[in-house]
């Protein structure tokens, strides 16, 4: 019988932990897979638990660069939601928000998904309507939505701004209940643990540096660690998904940015839910361990990047301390970068690459957090089968040409 008793987590504490067994693997590659994933975040690691789960591939890599969650998603604000506009992004997100109510029992590993709720707030009679417009397209597309006023936003958050002098003043709101926050570590170590259990090769510290292709068709990458032979291959590689295009030979409408974000030092609980302000263009919530997790919109100027700069942390820490005026003392504990692909209509990018065995799960610039579990399994779904899932569809690269755009940006004026 394993011992798990609390002697043992001391003992093991004490002594480098050398009695644990490895939660996965890491095992040398193979010359070739049914399948190969580049890119061992949250996406990739997904996609692979779903071809091994869902469609049964026995032999399956994921090559990861660098550590498994090291890229964007360990480099995000965690928050979790589906209140989009148009029917394409609420079906792909709230798939997304519903696979993560149930991956906890799935995975037999707690995401620490809290549904906590996201606010998003109106500070004119003009964002009201739009309010009223969002809050609307929501109960269409089957999304849980609240549309509240002045006085519901202060019962939920006081600690708003709600001064007489407040820069902007507070209308109302629309609010997803079942929106809120996951653990970013713990959904890549989940998935993780869930494909190595499943025979998934998790590959570490092996960089791609090129595609193989044959007769036009992708059939392997190079790596630090050798070639690799694969049937077919899936990029999950975020904000380097253009430099992958170049390396097999074709251009994706992405530019890549950083995402800056901040936490604060560890806080009893003030805020109970997740606050994005648009006329600030900040948004808000507290982790579990007390920090306040905070961030803004995107530093314009394209870079690949992982840091911070001190003219963005001025903007929103300025704003946060606006919103919230009683965290203007509050002292800043990390400040950091992830770097997002966008797309020109902010959407992501699923399905083919246009070179027959590349299949893509790309561009969805600061929203990728969220959208893990769906973009995991709409990709393993597209590589296993050959052809898109019906929500998957809207999101082809093909839209750029045919101009069936789906523009959250414009549509939702919701950024994250």
């Amino acid at each position: 019988m394993k011992d798990y008793s609390a002697l043992k987590l001391i003992r093991e504490g004490l002594t480098g932990q050398k009695g644990w067994r490895p939660a996965w693997q890491t095992p040398e590659p193979k010359p070739s897979y049914q399948a190969v994933i580049i890119g061992g975040g949250g996406h990739g690691l997904a996609t692979a638990y779903y071809l091994a789960r869902e469609h049964g591939l026995k032999s399956i890599a994921v090559v990861e660069k660098g550590w498994l969650g090291g890229g964007n998603t360990g480099r995000n604000t965690t928050a979790i939601r589906s209140n989009y506009f148009y029917p394409e992004s609420a079906a792909l997100y709230d798939f997304s928000v519903r696979l993560y109510e149930g991956l906890s029992k799935e995975l037999n590993y707690n995401v620490m998904f809290s549904q906590r709720g996201m606010m998003v707030t109106a500070h004119s009679h003009h964002d009201m309507e739009m309010a009223a417009r969002q809050y609307n397209a929501m109960r269409i597309n089957g999304i849980d939505a609240e549309l509240i006023d002045a006085d519901g936003v202060r019962r939920r958050v006081p600690l708003l701004n709600f001064r007489d002098d407040a820069r902007h003043p507070i209308h109302g709101a629309v609010v997803q209940p079942r929106g809120g926050t996951g653990r970013h570590d713990a959904v890549a170590w989940g998935y993780a643990r869930g494909a190595d259990s499943l025979g998934v090769d998790i590959l570490q510290n092996c960089e791609v540096t090129g595609i193989i292709k044959e007769g036009g068709r992708a059939t392997g990458i190079e790596t630090t660690k050798g070639v690799i032979r694969a049937e077919m291959i899936g990029a999950t590689v975020a904000g380097h998904s253009s430099i992958l295009a170049d390396m097999a030979g074709f251009k994706l409408p992405i530019h890549s940015y950083a995402l800056q974000a901040f936490v604060s030092e560890p806080l009893k609980p003030v805020l109970d839910t997740v606050v994005l302000c648009p006329a600030h263009a900040t948004y808000v919530s507290q982790s579990d361990k007390g920090g306040i997790v905070f961030g803004g919109g995107l530093d314009r100027v394209p870079s690949y990047g992982q840091r911070g700069n001190m003219p963005v942390q001025e903007v929103v820490v300025g704003a946060l301390t606006e919103m919230m005026p009683a965290l203007a003392k509050v002292k800043l504990l990390r400040h950091w970068g992830g770097i997002v692909d966008v797309t020109p209509d902010s959407s992501p990018i699923i399905g083919p690459s246009g070179i027959d065995g590349l299949t893509l799960n790309c561009g969805w610039g600061t929203g990728g957090f969220k959208a893990i579990p769906a973009g995991g399994w709409l990709l393993a779904h597209h590589m296993a089968n050959g052809r898109h899932h019906e929500i998957s569809r809207p999101f082809d690269l093909a839209r750029f040409t045919t101009g069936r755009l789906v523009d959250e940006s414009a549509a939702s004026g919701i950024a994250h």
